[in-house]
């Protein structure tokens, strides 16, 4: 009996030791992936964003927190217009959208229907977004989108690549040499992607529905005449005060059918 407990008592310091070895294990391996920069969001497995952590990892396009303006200027939209079906084109995580439905009430009430082509984003994007009642499909902007809902779209987000190509050298290396290339690459001016989602819009927006999505500074007076040209209304919405404990420095274009 002795020889058993004694025997019990070695195994069990023993998975203790191998516990505290596997956690210094994991520990190290974390720093190493940070120091060799990788994200630190794809170190952890989540990013902060909209008040909860959201599952992210490698291959995947981590949102920035400028992007939070985007929901701020969707809640605030559907405080006028109660949303039905809510559209998350490049979902990446599915951040966007999940923040969104998350704040307006969980499904049936508001159907929320959330895209991406990248494979590696809707892994992540389903678990994140299928507990909140939402559907995750894998497509190019609006191919995977059912067709039920063209014309019945209240909320349009769409958090599409604009940075342009010759400015991806620019950015920082956990962005250009972590995050995929499909979800920063604009083209030539940074609006190749948006173009097309603009101009398919029209067809999906349910009258009054609007359209949002992100740019930079210098891009709003061209994503303003795109706007335009496909027939609809557009907004830009600011951070009045990038110093104020909210604001992001975002940039939000709205584009609302009439």
């Amino acid at each position: 009996m002795r020889l058993r407990r004694g025997g019990g008592g070695v195994a069990a310091r023993g998975g203790r030791d191998l516990g505290r070895r596997s956690g210094r294990d994991r520990l190290r391996d974390m720093a190493e992936r940070r120091v060799a920069g990788e994200p630190l969001e794809h170190v952890l497995g989540w990013v902060s964003f909209a008040g909860r952590r959201w599952s992210v990892g490698p291959g995947v396009f981590v949102p920035r927190r400028r992007t939070e303006l985007m929901v701020r200027t969707a809640l605030t939209l559907a405080a006028a217009r109660r949303p039905g079906v809510v559209v998350d084109l490049c979902c990446g995580c599915g951040a966007v959208g999940g923040a969104v439905l998350q704040a307006l009430g969980p499904a049936p009430a508001v159907r929320l229907v959330a895209s991406d082509v990248e494979p590696a984003a809707t892994r992540h994007a389903r678990p994140n977004l299928e507990p909140l009642g939402a559907v995750v499909v894998d497509g190019d902007l609006f191919a995977g989108i059912p067709h039920e809902l063209r014309g019945r779209v209240d909320l349009l987000l769409c958090n599409a690549p604009y940075v342009p190509t010759d400015a991806i050298s620019t950015m920082p290396p956990e962005a250009r040499d972590h995050e995929p290339t499909v979800a920063l690459d604009g083209g030539g001016d940074g609006l190749d992607v948006l173009r097309r989602v603009v101009g398919s819009a029209p067809s999906w927006l349910a009258t009054g529905g609007s359209l949002l999505f992100e740019v930079g500074t210098g891009q709003t007076a061209a994503a303003t005449a795109l706007v335009e040209h496909a027939g609809l209304v557009p907004r830009v919405v600011t951070d009045e005060d990038p110093e104020a404990d909210d604001a992001t420095g975002g940039t939000v274009v709205v584009a609302t059918a009439g």
